[in-house]
């Protein structure tokens, strides 16, 4: 595995664990260095890291907020 892809997997928690527990990833990688996106793609659906969900979460927490505001009153 080159360098740089180490040094992103090293500083990224989530590229960590998802390797630790997917340890096919380690022969992709070594085989062709060009799978880091398909890696990170996998990661993010794993983990729900895209834009849509980080969103959908923002949602869910007013939501949630709103219903303790009415269990409140």
């Amino acid at each position: 595995m080159i360098l740089p892809i180490q040094f992103k997997i090293r500083e990224n928690p989530y590229y960590l664990r998802y390797l630790r527990s997917h340890s096919y990833w380690y022969k992709l990688l070594n085989r062709d260095f060009n799978n880091f996106k398909a890696f990170e793609e996998e990661i993010k659906k794993e983990y729900r890291l895209n834009k849509i969900d980080k969103i959908e979460n923002i949602f869910n927490t007013f939501e949630m907020m709103e219903k303790i505001m009415q269990a409140l009153k």
